[in-house]
């Protein structure tokens, strides 16, 4: 396949790594022409612009990776299929719902794959989770308890992200998605949802935590907690079910060794059996993540998570700074 790549940051270098070598990257591009000369540059013959419409439209490319801030996700998004291209692009696709569902109605009129950049679900400890549970083991599910946070760093408060006309919102909308995505992977659609998204530290309009409540119509419950004043990097997922539970921590780098422990209560209760898996060494989830969307674009795989599953995303966090006078 033939890419171009839409911002050109830290996450349009991680999918560089995941398009070369198998695939070809056509142009990169990127508001300061710079980052974008510095990308092509990786690759053979790729061209470089600070113009992501000549881009999107690029005769040459099969599909668009956009890797943008928050504000342009939508926009090139609707270009790039407009204009007859695969996309995948990244969470949370776009700043609200109003953006996200014309994303929808573009998508729908292209019939293109537009898969969404929830690559936690691609990471390894996730994947052993999903096949364990799939298989029963676990029993029916109970609840989920999920915990994400970083420390930010000095400045962060001035950072884009801390703009909400650029980003959207705050801490929820960034990490909170991720957790949100991944409680209702496993549980499945939430009817009813209490939460609280302040701001206790950060000088900034929009808010440094997330704190979540979810139910499913059958009463099985997600508590979340997405954080950037952790201080000490954490991830921490743990899912409960009537016979067992897992416990996913750790997503490597600063979040600490990736882990997954499985623990499987015995008949008689007491302290369960126990197995544990690690998975140290480089970050593999954004490759899985890319050979999906390769295989959905080929039709020999499904797509991977996509815009309904951003939407039912988006609409808690909407929900959550309603409530929360964010919006």
């Amino acid at each position: 396949m033939k890419f171009a790549i839409a911002g050109c940051g830290l996450i349009g270098q991680k999918r560089l790594k995941t398009i070369l070598p198998q695939h070809e990257l056509v142009i990169a591009t990127d508001p300061q022409l710079a980052r974008a000369e510095r990308l092509a540059a990786q690759a053979p013959q790729a061209a470089a612009s600070s113009n992501w419409r000549e881009a999107v439209t690029h005769p040459a490319v099969d599909a668009v990776v956009v890797a943008t801030t928050n504000e342009a996700l939508a926009p090139v998004t609707i270009a790039a299929l407009e204009a007859g291209k695969h996309v995948i692009v990244e969470k949370p696709a776009a700043r609200n719902l109003e953006e996200l569902r014309s994303v929808q109605k573009a998508a729908a009129v292209s019939g293109k794959i537009v898969q969404v950049g929830f690559n936690h679900r691609f990471h390894p400890a996730f994947s052993k989770a999903r096949e364990i549970f799939e298989a029963g083991s676990l029993g029916p599910l109970m609840f989920i308890r999920g915990r994400y946070g970083h420390g930010g760093r000095v400045g962060y408060d001035r950072e884009w992200r801390a703009d909400p006309k650029m980003s959207g919102g705050g801490e929820l909308l960034d990490q909170g998605v991720h957790i949100i995505d991944l409680a209702r992977w496993f549980l499945g659609d939430f009817t009813r949802v209490d939460g609280f998204a302040p701001t206790y530290f950060w000088d900034m309009p929009v808010d440094d935590n997330g704190f979540l409540l979810l139910r499913t119509a059958s009463d099985q419950c997600a508590f979340l907690h997405a954080s950037c004043t952790e201080w000490k990097n954490m991830f921490s997922f743990e899912i409960y079910g009537r016979n067992a539970k897992l416990h996913i921590e750790g997503l490597g780098g600063s979040y600490g060794v990736e882990r997954l422990y499985y623990y499987a209560m015995k008949p008689q209760m007491g302290p369960p059996d126990t197995t544990i898996w690690e998975y140290p060494g480089e970050d593999t989830s954004w490759q899985r993540e890319l050979d999906m969307f390769a295989g959905a674009v080929k039709g020999t795989s499904k797509p991977g998570p996509g815009l309904r599953d951003a939407e039912a995303a988006l609409e808690i966090v909407t929900q959550v700074y309603k409530s929360s006078g964010k919006l």
